[in-house]
Formats: C-alpha cells, structure tokens, sequence
C-alpha cells in the first residue's frame, strides 16, 4: 500500500517526460495530458481514502529501504493526502480549460511538459518527510512556474516575471543558508526526527532564530505581509489557466509548509512563534484587500485577493488551537477551489470581451447570463457569504478567535470579509450588471463559451457542496487538525520504534 504514495509524484514526472517527445503534435499532448490527470486524480482519490480509513496509522515509504531518519521518506497523513488530492482535481480543470484557451505557440514550446512538472513539484512537496527534499520540491514546483510565466509573454510579462524569479531565488538561498544551520544543531533533516531532537532541546535562541528565518522563507513563496509584493503583477500577466493553478496552489504550499513546521517541528515556543504568525496573518489580510479594493482590473483584484485570503489561513494557526486549524484546513480547501474557479472565469470574461479592464465591460448578464451567475456564486463564496464554503469557514476562524479572546484579528477578519464582498461586487456591477458597453458582435457568442464554463462547473458545485455538507468537511478538518496537533502520531508512524 505505502507505494502508491509514489504515484502523485511518478505520473507526473513520467508523463512530462513522454511529452517531451511530441511537443509539436498537440492532439497527442492533449490526449496524454487529459488521461494521465484523471488518472492522477483517480489514485490521489484513493490514497486519501485509504489514509482517512485508518487515520491512526500514516502511510509511510522508506525510499531505497533506508529506515529514518536516515534515509529519504515520503509520508501521507490525512493532511498531506487531502492537499495531493486538491492539487491533482485543480491540476485536471485548469488543463482542460487550457485546451480550450491556450494559443498553439505555446503548446508547442512544451508547455504540457512543465505543467506537469509543476504538478511534480507541488505533490512532492506535500508528501516529503525530510526538509531537505521539501527544498528540492520546491525548486522543481519554481523552475517549472518560472517557464509556464515566461512562455510567450509580452514585455510587461518577462519584466514582472523577472521580479517573481529574484525573489524566489532568493528565498531558496536563504532556505539552504536554514537547512544548513538547522543540521549544524540538531544533526537531521528528517522532519519527525527534528521533532524529537527539537523537544529535547527545549526553548533555545539558536532555535528561534532558525524558526525565524524558515517562517520568513515560506512568508516569501507563501506571500504573507510584508513579503507578498511580488505577487499581484506576476500573476497577472500569464494565461488565465496558469494563472489559476499558481493562485489555487503555490501559495499554498508554502503555507503547507508553514503549518508542517509549526505544528509538529516548532512548538517549543508557540508563545513567540505562533504570535508572530497571528501578527502577520492580521496585516496579510488588511493590506491584500486594500490593494484588491484599488484595482480596477479583473485579474489584479483576484490576484491582490490571494493576498488577503492567505491571511486567514495564517490566521488559524496563529491562534493554535483545534477549532482554529481546522478552520485554516477548511479554508485552504475552500480557496483552493474557489480562487481556481475565480481565475477561470476571469479567463472566461476576457475570452468573451477581449480586456479584463472593468471599465471597458458590462452589461454581460444580458448576453452571457450562465456566465455572470455562476461568476456571482463563486464571488459570494470568495466574500464568505451563506451558504457557500466561504462562510463556515470563516465561521470556525471567528468562533475560534473569539473563543481565545483574539479581538483583534476577529475585527480584522470580519472587517476584510467586508471589503472583499465590496471588490467582488465591484467586479459583478462592472462586468455583468448594467449597460452593455460593447456591440454584441464584438462578443464571443454565449454558445462558444460553454466549452469555457464546463471545466469550471465541477468547481463551482463542490464549493456548493462544501457549504451544504458543512457539517461532515468540518468534523473532516477537525480530524486533521487533532492530527496534526498530536505530533506523537507522525513521529512514530516514520520513526516507529526509534521515537519510543
């Protein structure tokens, strides 16, 4: 069983290699693509299952029979399962909505092949159990996004795409520089491993600083205050498909990462590190929404809205507490769907009209009524509104703050959640409501863009459906949680008898 957690990083690599292979034949690209991310999905589906059954006993493979911590281990507990999961559904949607989307030029500069690899890199990520590997994930995901930003990009595009790749860059020298620091101390990368070493050291300045300059690290690659300014303009240059799978799952990986290594690695000193987490989470949200309040541009507004909904994510596990992390769980899956879906109907709209300028658009409803309804469901739930996904969510992080006297970050979050319906709306009113701007002949008819909502149906159901079966997600994300605040069931699932 423990060697099907090598599928979600296998497939993708294997099929972007074969890929390689037939970068000119498209229809061969596409038919290999589309069968190896259902399959993707398919086995992510299963592992997760398989995982949730037996949620005491994490699936670990020992790679090349090497036991930990000295050998390189992969480890699926109901959190990583659950984020290999979202990545392979988003992974799928955004590929069939590239087919539809994508110009020829860039399929043929092996576009397919470094999606997949991206998807390597982000399941990777996920699944590794030793810090090292986490770095060498990372680099694969990065290297990846940074050809998926750049192929056929316009000026303006190479030139923001050269900010996002300094500063990831950047953040990977200073990863290695913690790494190297983090080994000269405890003597492993293994990620249980530092645990024990970690606990037995006890509070250490050393240490601190270590958590500190990890934390910094995956703020950059995560975009949390004040390390997000690389975000909004690089993202707003590539196709709506890439932009959809960089805004649905990079940043959360780096707040995957954050969450690993403050739950079960970092938590000699929650007093210390977890405030500060809390204190980055409140200006996160506040300065995001205030640049999506700004903008006027379709894709910026939902861009500098990654921003301020990261913050949320933060936000739980600053507070530290059960309820708390499991509304962060809940709400990374919430955003993870809801911000892919988001971006594919802005890539719907500008397909339609040919701009994402808010000011040149409206009157759509009129002309593209599925279109703008099903925008608004996903907007709604975006701002938190019931019965979508958004709201519980929301919900658990407020009941969770209130319940630890966080005042502060609950009128902060309550204040955000307010002005993120305010932008979303903004967009509704100057795209689909009133007046039609545009002659109806300028318009892409409301019968060619069928092919463009379809991929983002599924999205739009499931975020329905994690509003209507709140009850069963949250108790779902609460097992989660329990997990993860209970670092004994990971370390004795990868050290067994060595963590005794």
């Amino acid at each position: 069983m423990s060697n099907l957690l090598m599928l979600p990083i296998l497939v993708p690599m294997f099929v972007g290699c074969i890929l390689i292979f037939f970068a000119k034949q498209q229809r061969i690209q596409r038919i290999i693509g589309g069968i190896a991310a259902f399959g993707l999905l398919a086995s992510s589906i299963y592992l997760a299952v398989e995982v949730f059954r037996h949620p005491e006993q994490s699936l670990v493979l020992e790679l090349g029979n090497w036991p930990a911590p000295f050998g390189i281990v992969l480890v699926a507990d109901m959190f990583a399962t659950l984020m290999v999961m979202l990545s392979c559904l988003v992974g799928l949607v955004c590929l069939f909505f590239a087919f539809k989307t994508i110009h020829n030029a860039r399929e043929k500069v092996y576009f397919y092949t470094f999606y997949f690899f991206l998807l390597t890199g982000v399941n990777g990520a996920f699944l590794t159990g030793d810090l090292f590997n986490l770095f060498v994930f990372f680099e694969v995901m990065l290297i990846s996004s940074y050809v998926l930003i750049v192929l056929g990009g316009t000026k303006y595009q190479l030139r923001e795409s050269f900010k996002y790749v300094v500063i990831n860059v950047f953040a990977s020298i200073l990863f290695v520089i913690a790494i190297a620091y983090l080994y000269s101390v405890t003597g492993t990368l293994n990620l249980a491993d530092l645990a024990v070493r970690i606990s037995e050291i006890g509070q250490d300045g050393i240490l601190q600083a270590i958590a500190v300059l990890l934390l910094i690290v995956f703020a950059m690659k995560g975009a949390l205050f004040p390390l997000y300014f690389w975000l909004p303009k690089s993202y707003y240059g590539p196709p709506a498909a890439i932009a959809a799978l960089f805004g649905a799952l990079l940043t959360k990986v780096g707040i995957y990462a954050i969450i690993r290594m403050f739950t079960l690695v970092f938590i000699h000193d929650p007093g210390f590190t977890h405030n500060l987490i809390l204190a980055l989470a409140g200006f996160t949200m506040f300065f995001g929404v205030l640049g999506a309040v700004a903008q006027f541009d379709f894709k910026r507004i939902l861009s500098f809205h990654i921003i301020s909904q990261v913050g949320y994510m933060a936000m739980g596990l600053g507070i530290y507490t059960p309820l708390a992390v499991a509304g962060a769980i809940y709400y990374i899956v919430h955003h993870i769907i809801v911000k892919a879906a988001l971006f594919l109907f802005a890539g719907a709209t500008q397909k339609v009209t040919g701009t994402t300028d808010l000011y040149k658009m409206g009157g759509l409803l009129r002309t593209h009524p599925w279109l703008g309804w099903l925008f608004l469901t996903a907007a709604l739930s975006l701002a938190g509104i019931p019965p979508f996904s958004g709201f519980f969510s929301k919900f658990a992080l407020i009941l969770a703050g209130f319940q630890e006297q966080r005042y502060i970050i609950v009128v902060v979050s309550l204040i955000v959640g307010l002005l993120t319906l305010f932008s979303m709306m903004k967009i509704f009113i100057y795209v689909f409501w009133g007046k039609q701007k545009m002659k109806s002949e300028d318009l892409l008819q409301e019968k060619q863009t069928w092919g463009l909502l379809l991929p983002i149906l599924p999205l739009i159901l499931l975020t329905v459906v994690l509003g209507i079966g709140a009850e069963s997600i949250f108790q779902y994300s609460m097992g989660i949680a329990e997990q993860l605040l209970d670092p004994s069931q990971y370390i004795k699932a990868v050290l067994g008898e060595v963590a005794q």
